[in-house]
């Protein structure tokens, strides 16, 4: 008997829809085809045990399992659950009435137990697109799933579920996930607050305009000065995710398989702190079973690099492309993926390699030749990359002990949002265009001019600091979100002196 069943691959952060076709003839064994990995292959004998656990008997005659499309691989061990059915149904031990309908998911114990599996978003939101009524998952997978409105999921945690719910002889009532409830209720809970931070108001100002902007920022100072208190603040200030925001990140995560099984929809901006040691292939993502690096999984929210000159320099140099196309194509000989990488860029780093160079207190024990050695670990294309470069100093004692505290960063996030409104209405006609730090040199020219007096400030100090074309633009784009900041319509002298007071790096006499 022939009998066709339903499951998804995932492709990047998007899926296709996997067609697995069953024929039970005369003969005897079981084949797999279809282009499966070794972890769809060893499906045979956790389906066997499966069976045998759950009350289920294995045909006696030939099994071909076909997966299609032939062409593409098919990884993993969700389609175990999907095999199994398919079998059940061949073999006639279910009803093979509902099996087109649903789609199903998920790894099988050999008890017959339903394992959580990764990617299950992407597949949900393909299966809503390909007209499927609903898909059958693992229980723990089932919120997840649900995120897709109009999609029926049906979260079960046996075997034996599966065949009770397609015969019609078990009533599992569908996932449900309130995603404006969970906005409201996780939108902005977060357990950090910019009221905690005493002093350090330049710090504070650079990264309001950082995260107003989209704009990458680059703290420098003595260790304990609060560099990394200061980062950890900043998603805090950021706009709340929108819901076409916090589903695309949610999809990137699920993939990798960092969702876990206790939420179906990521509400806050993620925050990634990679270790120095972390591998190219980690950071970027690729792998042999291609998988999102912490560049996507950072995507729509902080990229934190703590310790920047420690990583490695081809680590660093591979951000160029993302930080410019606000996405990462990973190319091997058997793949190339792409993934979304549209992060903000938050480095922080000693000054030296003893770590007190400008400190006001204790005494720097390097040569200028330390120093500029240590500083030439980050390249120049990558600094030009970074819009804000902001000194770091540590906070006197009176501030620290001292009865008043900063702003919050309810109060800071504000502003960040009507700005972020402006430039909303700004490129509302661009296509992928949302920050000022995203401006091409066509959109620098029609919504970016400088009066005389500007230019001739910014003139001055291109000769000065010896700056490259690139951060002269860089300059001009932090101008726009302080101007936005402060609801000016123009680019004012102001607005570019404060701007270029964020190139620390491009002192003359830095290091000397």
């Amino acid at each position: 008997m022939f009998i066709r069943c339903f499951a998804g691959a995932v492709t990047g952060i998007d899926a296709t829809v996997v067609t697995v076709e069953v024929h039970i003839s005369a003969g005897i064994g079981m084949y797999l085809v279809g282009l499966p990995d070794n972890a769809v292959r060893e499906s045979q004998e956790r389906i066997r045990s499966a069976f045998e656990n759950s009350g289920f008997r294995m045909s006696g005659k030939k099994v071909v399992v076909n997966l299609a499309p032939a062409d593409l691989r098919k990884e993993g061990s969700a389609y175990d659950a999907t095999i199994a059915t398919a079998i059940l149904a061949a073999s006639e031990q279910i009803t093979a009435a509902r099996t087109e309908q649903y789609m199903v998911m998920g790894e099988l114990s050999l008890d017959g137990t339903l394992k959580p599996v990764r990617g299950i978003l992407p597949i949900a939101i393909r299966a809503k697109k390909a007209g499927f009524r609903g898909m059958i998952v693992p229980a723990a997978n089932a919120s997840e799933a649900a995120v897709v409105k109009g999609l029926e999921v049906i979260g079960v945690e046996r075997l034996g579920q599966i065949a009770g719910f397609l015969n019609g002889d078990l009533e599992v009532e569908p996932a449900v996930v309130e995603t404006r409830e969970l906005f409201a209720a996780d939108g902005n809970r977060y357990a950090e607050d910019f009221s905690d931070v005493r002093g350090q108001a330049r710090v504070k100002r650079a990264l309001e305009i950082a995260a107003a902007g989209g704009h990458n920022v680059l703290m420098i100072g003595s260790p304990g000065s609060g560099k990394t208190m200061l980062a950890r603040r900043m998603p805090t200030i950021m706009p709340p995710l929108t819901l076409s925001e916090a589903l695309e990140t949610t999809k990137i995560h699920s993939v990798a398989g960092k969702l876990g099984t206790h939420r179906g929809l990521l509400t806050l901006r993620p925050f990634r702190t990679p270790h120095h040691l972390t591998s190219q292939v980690a950071l970027i993502g690729g792998g042999t079973n291609p998988q999102p690096g912490e560049v996507s999984l950072a995507h729509n929210g902080i990229l934190f690099l703590d310790e920047l000159p420690e990583f490695g320099r081809s680590q660093l140099e591979v951000l160029r492309q993302p930080l410019e196309d606000k996405k990462i194509t990973v190319s091997r000989a058997r793949y190339s993926v792409e993934y979304p990488a549209n992060f903000i860029l938050v480095g922080a780093m000693n000054p030296c390699p003893c770590g007190y160079y400008n400190h006001p207190a204790k005494e720097c024990v390097c040569s200028s030749g330390a120093v500029l050695k240590y500083m030439n670990r980050i390249s120049g294309p990558l600094l030009d990359r970074i819009d804000l470069h902001v000194e770091v100093t540590p906070v006197p004692l009176e501030q620290m002990t001292g009865p008043a505290a900063g702003e919050s960063s309810a109060v800071i996030r504000e502003r960040v949002v009507r700005a972020r409104e402006v430039q909303a209405r700004r490129f509302g006609q661009a296509e992928g265009v949302h920050t000022n730090a995203m401006m091409n040199s066509r959109m620098l020219r029609e919504f970016c001019p400088l009066d005389r007096q500007a230019a001739e400030v910014l003139g001055a100090a291109m000769e000065r600091l010896n700056l490259s074309a690139r951060a002269y633009d860089r300059i001009i784009k932090v101008a726009r979100t302080i101007a936005d900041l402060e609801g000016s319509e123009r680019i004012t002298v102001r607005h570019i002196g404060e701007a270029i007071n964020y190139r620390s790096l491009d002192r003359a006499d830095w290091g000397r």
